[in-house]
């Protein structure tokens, strides 16, 4: 009876020794290791999928911690890149700290834009966020029943995705927080109209205290049936096109498309660009003016300056003419 009691005490010891050193001793991948954890995946399967990628050295340590802790393991996809103690591992995985990366959408980006800095952050490629895009409008038919694509409705912001997701949600990511930040401030109506006017806002200027005076000039416009004129929906035109060189040239002035507002009155037929949230309440409350001209300050400050007559507007051109002449000069 003695002997057995020694024999169950050795054993006890070596179990405590090998559980005390499976849950204090770290482990870890030689080399910077992902693991998926798919939802569904069950307790016993992911910790024979950790010990297989050496993240940590037995499944069995890893399900009697499981039944001590009694946690709720989160699925998603894991980054492992130094050792670390069997708890650690499990705890993070309770927390759902799951590997991300950083998208960040600045202002005035456009769908072509935008697909590329998903394909930068290795999120996807362009050509299938591009898709998605043109055909997930119904993210938005309460918005803009009419609408082509989610141009405009994809808030710039930054966000963290995970590796692995289909466009889808990313772009219902975006549209989520588009609704989240305009129901900030109070944006109600025509949507349509407000998000399209809003983009032609941010891309005409830089500068916020701007925005409500570019605003105005392109209502102005608009009342008198005056076209807009304004490049930037040119350079969407050529870019629907592929047709862009990086300038405006005659030959995209003449392109016959209903973006090209130096030939077609009106707004184009929707929005070029993410408007940020100054551009959008600008399109909402234009300032009153009787401006209809606008042109950027030769100062290179960012500021426009804005004329009511064409005379006004012409001598405003010639001095910011005259000023890039100088700033070229002065290099």
């Amino acid at each position: 009876m003695r002997r057995l009691l020694v024999v169950l005490l050795v054993l006890a010891l070596v179990a405590v020794f090998f559980a005390t050193r499976e849950l204090i001793v770290p482990a870890g991948p030689a080399a910077e290791t992902f693991v998926e954890v798919v939802p569904g995946m069950g307790t016993r399967a992911i910790g024979s999928l950790l010990a297989e990628r050496g993240i940590i050295r037995s499944r069995y340590a890893f399900d009697l911690w499981h039944v001590l802790r009694s946690g709720t393991l989160k699925a998603g996809e894991y980054r492992f890149a130094q050792q670390a103690t069997l708890a650690a591992v499990y705890n993070r995985m309770v927390r759902g700290d799951v590997y991300t990366r950083t998208l960040t959408i600045p202002e005035g980006f456009n769908l072509f834009d935008i697909s590329q800095a998903v394909q930068d952050a290795q999120l996807g490629t362009k050509e299938s966020f591009l898709a998605a895009a043109n055909q997930d409008v119904a993210l938005i038919a309460d918005l803009d029943p009419g609408a082509k694509n989610l141009e405009g409705y994809l808030f710039p912001d930054t966000y963290r995705f995970q590796r692995h997701q289909p466009p889808s949600r990313l772009l219902a990511a975006m549209v989520r927080r588009f609704r989240q930040s305009t129901a900030t401030i109070g944006l109600d109506g025509d949507y349509h109209r407000i998000v399209t006017l809003a983009s032609l806002v941010e891309k005409e200027t830089p500068v916020a205290e701007d925005r409500p005076l570019v605003a105005s000039v392109l209502e102005n416009r608009l009342a008198q049936n005056m076209p807009l004129m304004t490049d930037p929906t040119v350079i969407y035109a050529a870019l629907l096109e592929k047709q862009y060189r990086g300038a405006i040239y005659q030959s995209d002035l003449k392109r016959d498309s209903a973006y090209n507002t130096y030939r077609h009155s009106g707004l184009p037929p929707g929005p070029i660009c993410s408007p940020g949230i100054a551009s959008l309440q600008a399109a909402t409350h234009p300032a009153e003016s009787k401006f209809l001209y606008f042109v950027a300050d030769p100062s290179a400050s960012g500021h426009s300056r804005f004329a009511t007559t064409l005379e006004e507007h012409e001598r405003n051109v010639n001095a910011y003419r005259k000023g890039l002449k100088d700033a070229q000069g002065a290099h």
